[in-house]
């Protein structure tokens, strides 16, 4: 006979469903509730969409006549450099998605709803993983909008559509990779707003000594060793390379990651989804709000 103590129980710690089909199934439902909050507050679309315009504009137009490029045909040829940086712009802008993805896990906790989705039968990884997935659809569509502003000022891909999209896919691989980090940075702290602090402090070092603004000829030595092993660097040599942006005479850095940058970049980005994922499933489990 079953007593009241086990039933209350039961109620109490629900079971979560296993299996991967129903992981994802959980999974999608998360990134669908996700995005329908996004498309209800449209500002914060479009407020993220300013930040990387801005940037295109202010290298292009501001540093673009004074920052020279290996390779081209002068000391500083903007227009060459417009296309150097493109790669730049858009790999920091997925990244920097990371903050947002960050703030809206810490606010989700805040608010006690982590704990609800807890208390629900559903794949423990699925709350998590639904997020990024939605900040991976919100990522896209920035890429595009911000694809269309780069055409207007004259960048250009060169190698193809394939080549063009193998670029964009990069891109996307390393934004999620990177949201996996901002999810536990919001399962750690305490505050969404500690949460967008937390996931911009290491962001600026690690987008800026990179060779997403700069060559990594023009560093210190011991800078340059550090931006040509950067994460960051590989994907951004990766989308030059694949979109046709570096000058005839540029000079690849012996750096592994800078000579096969494509693959470089893959492992990166597939090493940080495991570690970080790993990390945050398992502080998810534990966490309170």
């Amino acid at each position: 006979m079953t007593t009241a103590t086990e039933v209350s129980t039961k109620l109490a710690a629900p079971v979560p469903r296993g299996g991967i089909a129903q992981s994802v199934r959980d999974s999608l439902v998360v990134a669908r509730r996700n995005l329908i909050r996004m498309m209800r507050i449209p500002e914060v679309v479009v407020f993220g969409l300013v930040q990387p315009i801005m940037f295109v504009v202010l290298f292009s137009y501001v540093f673009g006549g004074a920052i020279g490029v290996p390779g081209s045909s002068g000391p500083a040829d903007s227009e060459v450099y417009r296309e150097f940086l493109m790669a730049g712009i858009f790999a920091q802008t997925v990244t920097f998605a990371t903050a947002g993805a960050g703030a809206g896990i810490a606010d989700d906790m805040h608010k006690g709803l982590i704990d609800r989705f807890r208390s629900l039968p559903m794949s423990r990884g699925a709350v998590l993983t639904g997020r990024t997935l939605a900040d991976l659809a919100q990522s896209a569509l920035t890429l595009v909008v911000l694809a269309l502003v780069a055409l207007l000022i004259g960048w250009r891909a060169h190698n193809g559509v394939v080549d063009m999209l193998a670029g964009f896919g990069l891109l996307l691989l390393l934004g999620y990779a990177f949201s996996w980090i901002g999810a536990l940075i919001g399962l750690t702290v305490r505050t969404p707003e500690a949460a967008t602090s937390g996931g911009l402090i290491w962001l600026f070092p690690l987008t800026f000594v990179s060779i997403a603004f700069v060559p990594s000829s023009s560093m210190p030595t011991v800078l340059q060793h550090i931006a040509e092993w950067n994460p960051f660097s590989a994907t951004v040599q990766a989308t030059r390379e694949l979109f046709g942006n570096l000058p005839a005479g540029y000079p690849v850095p012996d750096a592994w990651p800078m000579q096969h940058p494509v693959l470089a970049s893959a492992i990166w980005s597939v090493l940080i989804i495991m570690f970080f994922r790993t990390l945050a499933v398992r502080k998810y489990r534990s966490a309170t709000a």
